[in-house]
């Protein structure tokens, strides 16, 4: 058989293998080139994969080498990862506490808002509170006008029954008219008031409504980084969340967080100021419509009590003329009656003379003389006719004259009544109405 070179070649080391490792050598194969050779006969003419002695130990060292290499690389890559863990230990430890500290933080500036927003929302509660008690007294007030009005309305239609010539626009119907304008102007003012408080409350609570809810949300909030707060890595509530990591899209930033709550706290304290003012603003009204009220009612009784007093003077003096009449009436009367009794007095002279002059134009002749007794009874006649002329225009006179005191008495009785009437009206309808006027408490709005 012809002898045949093999060449076994041993491929190279990769790149990634250490710098301290021997390189490896491409190493040929021992030939059989005879009969002698260390193969035998027994493996004449076949190949043969044994390595030569230097080989061997060139082997063998470049185990040794590539062990060390190998055990030098562990060590180095113990070191770095055991450097690499204590480093991301501690890293892990700073942002841990960095985050527990800035999660800290965040409750106080929660906590310190949240407690602004119960502040806020107790003194806007306890202001709408008041502003309700409020609203309920100007709701009093409202309800105590409808009284004095009713009595001022019902005192000008009283004083319409007045009699002429009583039914006169004097001063206590100006003050009643004045009284009635008043009373309508003040309940115009208390009502648009009611509504502008009725307003004001509704703003109190949307605003309050609003706190609330930011203050509800605050409090979920710190309920829950409270809870991240005590979270520690030997908590057993953790668990992985991958996609936790990411920023909300409609998530707000510190700025926008903190004006959202301070324009809650802004709009609530403006409401709030504007609710106080409101109040301030209603116990003027209160205050001032009832003292116009009490100042207008006194000023109506006043012209009552002074309209009275002339009624009760007029027919006072009434009265006295009208006795005064009938005392003139009888004694008129019997003037009258004496004067009747004159004229007839008179008759029975007259009659006298007459006769006397009649019998004496019957005398005869010569002795139809025109002597001093003839001139004696002309004259006599002449004066008792004179004497009963002016008995009888006196008598006339005297009957005209008592004719006018029986008008007069007539008339002063008639305006006596009409004042006693008047008086009625005035004293015993109006002023004992006006008994009933509400005090000024009561138009103030309290109970």
């Amino acid at each position: 058989m012809a002898q045949t070179d093999v060449l076994l070649t041993k491929e190279p080391a990769p790149q990634s293998v250490p710098a301290c490792e021997l390189p490896r050598k491409l190493y040929d194969v021992a030939r059989n080139t005879g009969a002698y050779t260390s193969s035998g006969l027994a493996t004449a003419g076949f190949r043969s994969a044994k390595y030569l002695v230097d080989e061997w130990f060139q082997n063998c060292y470049a185990r040794y080498h590539q062990a060390f290499a190998d055990r030098d690389q562990s060590e180095r890559q113990r070191h770095e990862s055991q450097q690499l863990a204590a480093e991301t230990e501690a890293l892990a430890r700073r942002t841990q506490e960095a985050a527990s500290r800035q999660v800290g933080a965040r409750l106080q500036d929660m906590h310190c808002w949240k407690s602004e927003l119960q502040r806020e929302l107790g003194e806007l509660g306890a202001e709408t509170d008041l502003l309700l008690a409020q609203k309920q007294r100007l709701q009093l007030a409202l309800d105590a006008t409808a009284v004095p009005f009713s009595i001022a309305t019902d005192n000008l239609q009283c004083r319409e029954r007045r009699q002429h010539p009583d039914l006169v626009r004097d001063h206590v119907e100006m003050e009643l008219l004045k009284e009635a304008e008043l009373l309508r102007n003040i309940q115009e003012l208390l009502k648009r008031t009611i509504m502008q408080a009725v307003n004001q409350i509704r703003l109190n609570r949307e605003r309050k409504e609003t706190c609330e809810m930011d203050w509800s949300d605050k409090v979920e909030a710190y309920d829950i980084d409270q809870t991240c707060a005590r979270y520690r890595n030997q908590s057993t509530e953790v668990q992985f969340y991958p996609h936790s990591a990411k920023f909300e899209e409609s998530a707000s930033t510190p700025e926008t967080w903190a004006r959202f709550t301070q324009e809650n706290l802004y709009r609530a304290e403006r409401e709030r100021l504007a609710s106080g003012n409101l109040r301030v603003l209603i116990d003027c009204i209160l205050r001032d419509a009832a003292e116009d009220l009490r100042l207008q009612c006194d000023a109506v009784n006043l012209a009552f009590e002074r309209r009275c007093e002339e009624l009760e003077d007029a027919r006072h003096k009434l009265t006295d003329h009208l006795d005064k009449t009938l005392r003139e009436i009888t004694d008129q009367e019997h003037n009258v009656a004496a004067l009747k009794q004159a004229v007839k007095d008179k008759e029975a002279p007259l009659k006298v003379a007459q006769t006397r002059l009649y019998q004496r134009s019957g005398r005869p002749n010569a002795e139809l003389c025109r002597d001093s007794a003839q001139f004696r009874l002309v004259s006599e006649v002449e004066e008792l006719n004179m004497s009963l002329a002016a008995l009888k225009e006196k008598l006339l006179e005297a009957e005209q004259s008592l004719r006018n005191l029986e008008d007069t008495r007539m008339s002063l009785e008639k305006d006596i009544a009409v004042k006693t009437n008047s008086l009625f009206i005035d004293r015993q309808k109006c002023m004992a109405h006006r008994a009933h006027h509400p005090t000024i408490l009561q138009l103030a709005g309290y109970r």
